[in-house]
């Protein structure tokens, strides 16, 4: 097994911390320690230390949720080590044991504990990858949703915080309270704005609990913009036995990444940060031209791909990438209806991240399933991939892929692809979706007439025209009839 003591009995191989672990200290407190954070932030930070930089600001991880239970058991019984293994698209694989994250708390067990770790003076970042859902705003209006029982619950005097913002918040209270500068909240979350939303949501809830204390938060605490990007599948027991025979460590919850890693971060913070540029992070004034790129391009490809390649019988992003009628619509969707909504982007050639972006979906080794891009939806078409929509209708721009795009997601959510097998549909919106798309052979505009979820786009002419094109296009003839209808 994959501890401190086996460290020395590693292969060859496989890479491993060069600096004395035992000597760390947390400067870190981080909620939401998956495979993103794990093979982003934590392997940037591993990278550092191996350099002989940031010794004091190692991660505590924390865990709110009871599915983070499991990964409390493994951290405890790995000594929080971990491989990270990098899937080259040649076939070859680079294994390094990351070292970076040096103790886990599991919240529900002590929340007590995962405050004060919050409120000493030692930690003076909490970062966060708690996915777009953990933000608890309302997905039309954007404003924090006070009514979620959790919230409830830690709003009552004196309630042990199950939340997120509940032990962030007291953990701030107890620094205003003892005189000590409040620390940063970095979100590390794929949202247009991640640490814009977290300081609305944030001032949101402290201010409902103590309005004093939301307006010294909105005053005080820094909420850095960032950009994160790497393709991190979901780790599987076959990764886990290859890794075994591959570099002979016994890993519980090993993590498997692309080559590819980006981070693009606001440079505000109120008690320093780690020397991040070392590493290879792009420090920058407004992240805003980044993140727009990475969203609209990458992540509303990645939508773009999934539903239209699920439906046609695929189960893999490689092979959906690899598929030239999908590659040149993602491309067709990049070039003519994206990148006009894109502000310029500072050091980035826009036509070679295109390139990157279909060669990384390419990579057969990193095995990324369509099942993950496609769950979520809701959480994610509204973020990604409508604001080009608007964008282009304000501007007379195309928006026929887009459309079909969204007619994908509809065709999807009738829970059957192409050849009858069965989709299970994965959405915090599920009921409502699949109820919406069952009738919709009958009544065309049942899915986008959510207006939750689509707001006022059923009401315009243009795109409900597109739109209606496609999905009975994909009634018709299926996704790849679709697709090769809508090349210039």
């Amino acid at each position: 097994m994959l501890t401190d003591a086996a460290l020395t009995e590693l292969t060859v191989g496989l890479a491993k911390p060069s600096y004395d672990r035992s000597a760390l200290t947390a400067g870190i407190v981080h909620f939401g320690v998956g495979g993103f954070h794990r093979a982003h932030q934590a392997m940037y930070l591993d990278q550092l230390m191996n350099a002989g930089l940031a010794h004091d600001w190692a991660i505590c991880g924390v865990g709110v949720l009871p599915g983070d239970a499991r990964m409390k058991q493994v951290m405890d019984q790995q000594d929080c080590l971990y491989t990270l293994v990098v899937k080259n698209p040649d076939g070859t694989r680079e294994g390094r044991v990351i070292g970076s994250i040096i103790e886990y708390l599991f919240a529900p067990d002590d929340p007590e504990t995962v405050i004060e770790k919050m409120a000493s003076d030692a930690v003076r970042i909490v970062s966060l990858t708690v996915t777009e859902g953990g933000y608890n705003f309302h997905h039309v209006t954007g404003d924090f949703d006070a009514g979620n029982p959790d919230v409830v619950h830690d709003l009552q005097p004196g309630a042990a915080p199950r939340t997120t913002f509940g032990l962030i918040t007291e953990a701030l209270r107890r620094r205003r309270e003892r005189g000590l500068a409040p620390f940063t909240v970095m979100s590390c979350d794929n949202i247009q704005g991640n640490g814009d939303v977290a300081r609305k949501m944030f001032t949101a809830f402290a201010s409902l609990k103590d309005p004093a204390l939301g307006a010294w938060v909105a005053e005080n605490v820094p909420f850095p913009n960032s950009m994160v990007d790497r393709i991190t599948p979901v780790t599987t027991d076959d990764d886990r036995q290859s890794i075994a025979r591959e570099f002979g460590v016994e890993d519980g919850w090993p993590v498997v990444c692309e080559p590819f890693e980006q981070w693009v971060l606001e440079d505000h913070f109120s008690l320093g940060r780690p020397p991040f540029e070392k590493a290879g992070v792009q420090l920058v004034e407004d992240v805003e031209p980044y993140e727009l790129m990475k969203l609209r391009l990458l992540n509303a490809s990645h939508q773009g791909m999934c539903y239209f390649g699920y439906l046609a019988g695929y189960r893999y992003a490689h092979e959906v990438a690899q598929d030239r009628l999908f590659a040149r619509f993602l491309l067709d969707y990049m070039d003519k209806e994206a990148t006009p909504t894109l502000q310029p982007v500072p050091g980035i050639d826009l036509d070679a991240y295109k390139r990157t972006l279909i060669e990384r979906f390419s990579n057969e080794y990193v095995r990324d399933t369509l099942a993950r891009l496609c769950a979520e939806s809701s959480d994610r078409i509204p973020k990604w991939l409508l604001p080009v929509v608007r964008i282009n209708l304000e501007n007379g721009g195309e928006i026929k892929r887009s459309a079909a795009i969204v007619a994908s997601w509809a065709r999807y959510a009738e829970g059957a692809d192409e050849q009858g097998n069965r989709i299970e549909v994965v959405d915090r919106l599920k009921d409502t979706l699949m109820a919406a798309a069952a009738r919709q052979q009958q009544e065309p505009l049942s899915f986008i007439s959510n207006r939750e979820v689509f707001g006022d786009l059923i009401d315009n002419e243009r795109f409900v025209t597109a739109y209606s094109e496609a999905l009975a296009s994909l009634h018709r003839g299926g996704a790849k009839e679709t697709l090769t209808s809508l090349e210039s």
